[in-house]
């Protein structure tokens, strides 16, 4: 790993130096454990809870660093992003724990809890239509007429590093963990989890868990490069993004594998979140259990001997009102 420090835009040294950073900001999240998931699994299954951090999510991780590394003059010009959820949650939380504003470009579509969490948060949503060139064009001009800095949802090292610490925590918390699995979107949770853990041990598998109607990373990894999909559809609207420049070297390199999941698995893995965890999750956060739950995962050869498997629960925030009108249409 030291000798690829030049190659990522993250490391080792800059997620410890996020995590000295953020800890007194963030919820040092807790690991739960099922036994009826357990045996249902075939495995010893270790759930670390981002779905507990503050905004709901594991995006405050890199947010919070991200806001923390500005030096006063930038930070007084606040800061802006776009983004269809938990970002913008987070990145509106961590500039008003600071007392900075921040900008944030909605798209047009995206879910009301997430919204509303922004608002809740003081952030100042700006519209844009749903496409990401319109999301880009409007960030861009209220960069211009701000003066405020850019935080990408994920391609940034600053996000990555923030979004490692939570691997610093679970082999922490859990040293035994043999392979973590991790939803993938932009890949800033699973570039920083793949990057912190695998220098801490390097035998560590890491899967990345992705919609079957979103699935360009496992293209991605299939085609050697970087491919973008023209439309997504899938239930977990915090999976839709691409892959970016500095996310896809981390996935190419150190994921091992990714599971893609059909929506109507998702959506079963959430019941048993519900239902047996006792811990509310959305689509997103909950597409980790669905892999090691398929038939892809219990079938892989390579990941046989995978006893002790970490599943980051990356977020809670779920709009209940399209949750049920896609439940619906799923039957």
């Amino acid at each position: 790993m030291e000798a690829n420090r030049e190659k990522y835009a993250a490391d080792i040294s800059t997620i410890k130096e996020a995590h000295e950073r953020i800890k007194p900001y963030i919820h040092i999240t807790p690991v739960l454990t099922s036994e009826s998931l357990n045996i249902i699994s075939g495995r010893s299954l270790f759930f670390k809870c981002e779905c507990f951090q503050k905004g709901g999510a594991f995006k405050f991780r890199g947010a919070c660093n991200a806001v923390l590394s500005l030096d006063p003059e930038q930070a007084a010009k606040g800061v802006v992003t776009h983004s269809s959820g938990n970002h913008a949650a987070a990145l509106s939380l961590a500039a008003k724990m600071q007392g900075i504003p921040a900008y944030i470009v909605v798209p047009k579509g995206a879910p009301q809890c997430k919204v509303d969490n922004v608002i809740r948060y003081g952030g100042k949503v700006i519209w844009s239509e749903s496409t990401m060139s319109s999301r880009e064009t409007v960030a861009s001009k209220v960069l211009q007429e701000t003066g405020s800095v850019l935080i990408h949802p994920y391609n940034d090292g600053r996000i990555i590093s923030g979004q490692g610490t939570i691997a610093l925590e679970l082999l922490e918390q859990i040293q035994e963990i043999d392979a973590i699995v991790v939803p993938i979107s932009g890949g800033g949770l699973i570039s920083g989890v793949a990057l912190a853990a695998k220098s801490i041990k390097p035998s560590i598998r890491i899967i990345a868990a992705e919609p079957k109607g979103a699935d360009d990373a496992a293209q991605s990894k299939v085609a050697g490069k970087i491919i973008t999909l023209p439309v997504t559809n899938t239930i977990a609207d915090g999976l839709r993004a691409s892959l970016g420049d500095l996310t896809w070297p981390v996935v190419r390199d150190l994921v091992d594998d990714v599971i893609t999941l059909e929506d109507c698995e998702i959506i079963e893995a959430m019941r048993m979140c519900y239902e047996i965890l006792k811990v509310s999750v959305e689509p997103s956060g909950a597409i980790g259990l669905a892999a090691v739950l398929s038939n892809s995962f219990r079938s892989h050869l390579s990941l046989s001997d995978c006893k002790n498997i970490g599943i980051v629960l990356s977020g809670g925030n779920v709009d209940l009102g399209s949750l049920w009108d896609s439940c619906k249409r799923s039957k």
